[in-house]
C-alpha cells in the first residue's frame, strides 16, 4: 500500500508542527509520498510565508531594498531548522532567491519559493528525497495545467523511487518558467501525486478534522461528516464550503482513489472519507449545508413565454454579452428568475435591463437586491421523503421567508433562496431539523 501526505500550512507553521508531522508520517509505511505546503501561521496576527514572499517581491519590482524582508524570511526556516537541530542551511538558496528577485523572475517565482524551501526542511528532516515540483508538474504558457504531460513525467519519476518530498502550489513551462496553482494549490499538487502513483489513499491533513456539516461561524459545534462522495463535496466548496481546493477533485476521482481529511493536531480522528460513491448508509438524511450572501434575482415576466421557441436563449445572450455568469434560473410558465452576484451585476444593470427588452420584450422585469443563496446536499435525500417540506417547515418555524428553492434533477442538492439578513438563521434551522432534531 503506498499513500500519498498532504500537510497544509498550519501543520508546517513551526518546528513544533513539524515534530507532530514526522511522527504521523513515521507511524504508517505506507505514507510514502509527502506534498508540503509553506509555512502558515504561528500565531493569530502572525504572517504566512508566501505573504512575506509576495510582498518582498513587490519591493524588489519596485527597485526598493528588499533584503531586510528577505532575512525575515529566512529566520522562519531558520528558526524551524534550529527547533529540528538540523545540520541543513538554506544560504545558498536565499542567494540564488535573491539573484532572481533582481532580476525580476515573477511573482509566480516568488509565491513557490515558500513550498519549494519547505520541501528542502522536510526532506532533510524526514530523510526522504528531494523532488522539485518545476521538474514533474508541467503548465501551458497560459497558466495552465497539463495534466497529461504531469501525470508522465510524475510516473516516471517516482516509478521505482525512494519515499519522497514534492512541493505543493507550483510547476513550471517547459522553459523552466515556474508557474503556481491558485491560492490553496498544494491540494491539487497531493491529488497528481496520487493519481500518477496509484495511490490507494490520498490523506490531505489540515487543522480541521474533516468537513463539517455546516459553517461552526454560524452553527455551534456542528457534526463531522464522515464519508462524502465527489459529487456533494462538489456541491458544497462551489457554496463557498472551503477545507479542500475544489480543482484537487479530478485528478484522484480519475483514478477512484479516496481523499482523506485529517487533523494534524488530533491525528487520532478519522476525518472525512472523501468517495467517487458508496454504499455506506448516510448518518443524516443531508450530508451537509453551505452557502453565500450576495446575490441578486432579475424576475423577468411574459404572457405565454412557454410557447416563445428561444426565450430562454436570448436572456442568457443578453448576460453572456455583459460577461455576467449567473447562479440559477428557475422558471415557471410565464416567469423566469435569474440568480447572478450582486457585485457583478450592479455597474450594468441597465445594460441588462435595456438588453432584455430589446431581445424579447418582456411585460415586465423585477430586480430584488440582498439575497443569500443555501445549498442543502446530501445522497440520503433520494430515498427519504418530505425533504422539501422539512426545510420549508424549519424555515417557516424560524420566521424566515423562502425567495426561491430549486431541486436539480439528480436530486442530490436543494438551492434555497433568502435575504441576507436571514443567512444565519436559516442555516441554523435547517441543521437543527435534519441533524440535532431529526424529525
Amino acid at each position: 500500500m503506498k499513500k500519498v501526505v498532504k500537510f497544509g500550512g498550519s501543520s508546517l507553521a513551526n518546528a513544533t508542527q513539524f515534530q507532530k508531522v514526522g511522527e504521523i508520517i513515521k507511524s504508517d509505511v505506507s505514507r510514502y509520498f509527502v506534498v508540503p505546503s509553506a509555512p502558515g501561521k504561528r500565531y493569530d496576527g502572525d504572517t504566512k510565508v508566501t505573504d512575506m514572499l509576495y510582498s518582498c517581491y513587490r519591493t524588489a519590482e519596485k527597485g526598493g531594498d528588499f533584503g531586510g524582508q528577505l532575512e525575515a524570511i529566512q529566520e522562519r526556516y531558520n528558526e524551524i531548522i534550529r527547533g529540528l537541530s538540523l545540520s541543513l542551511s538554506l544560504d545558498g538558496e536565499f542567494k540564488e532567491i535573491e539573484k532572481n528577485f533582481q532580476a525580476k523572475a515573477g511573482k509566480d517565482y516568488a509565491a513557490s519559493r515558500g513550498e519549494y524551501l519547505n520541501g528542502k526542511v522536510m526532506a532533510a528532516y524526514l530523510g526522504y528525497d528531494f523532488v522539485d515540483a518545476a521538474e514533474v508538474v508541467r503548465f501551458y504558457p497560459d497558466g495552465s495545467l497539463d495534466g497529461e504531460t504531469t501525470n508522465q513525467l510524475l510516473k516516471e519519476r517516482l516509478q521505482d523511487a525512494p519515499p519522497s518530498v514534492i512541493p505543493g502550489f507550483y510547476g513550471a513551462e517547459e522553459d523552466g518558467t515556474v508557474r503556481t496553482f491558485s491560492r490553496g494549490g498544494s491540494d491539487i499538487t497531493g491529488s497528481l501525486v496520487a493519481r500518477a502513483i496509484l495511490a490507494d489513499m490520498y490523506e490531505n491533513w489540515t487543522d480541521v478534522s474533516g468537513f463539517l456539516v455546516a459553517d461552526p461561524r454560524i452553527v455551534k459545534n456542528p457534526e463531522t461528516i464522515e464519508t462524502i462522495t465527489y459529487r456533494e463535496l462538489r456541491e458544497l466548496a462551489y457554496m463557498g464550503a472551503t477545507v479542500l481546493h475544489e480543482d484537487a477533485i479530478f485528478p484522484v476521482r480519475k483514478e477512484g482513489i479516496p481523499i482523506n481529511i485529517r487533523n494534524t493536531n488530533r491525528p487520532q480522528d478519522a476525518g472525512t472519507l472523501i468517495v467517487e460513491s458508496t454504499c455506506r448508509k448516510p448518518r443524516y438524511t443531508i450530508t451537509g449545508i453551505a452557502g453565500k450572501k450576495g446575490f441578486c434575482s432579475i424576475n423577468i415576466e411574459k404572457s405565454m413565454m412557454n410557447s416563445e421557441i428561444g426565450f430562454g436563449r436570448r436572456v442568457l445572450q443578453v448576460f453572456e454579452d455583459q460577461g455576467i455568469s449567473f447562479e440559477h434560473m428557475p422558471s415557471g410558465i410565464d416567469t423566469m428568475t435569474i440568480y447572478v452576484h450582486q457585485d457583478e451585476f450592479e455597474d450594468k444593470e441597465q445594460q441588462v435591463i435595456a438588453g432584455i427588452h430589446r431581445l424579447v420584450q418582456p411585460d415586465f422585469v423585477e430586480l430584488e437586491s440582498d439575497l443569500a443563496l443555501i445549498a442543502v446536499v446530501g445522497r440520503g435525500m433520494r430515498s427519504t421523503r418530505g425533504t422539501a417540506g422539512r426545510i420549508f417547515s424549519a424555515l417557516a418555524h424560524a420566521s424566515v421567508n423562502v425567495k426561491m428553492i430549486d431541486q436539480g434533477s439528480s436530486e442530490l442538492n436543494i438551492i434555497i433562496g433568502v435575504a441576507n439578513r436571514d443567512f444565519e438563521a436559516a442555516v441554523k434551522a435547517i441543521y437543527s431539523i435534519f441533524v440535532e432534531t431529526q424529525i
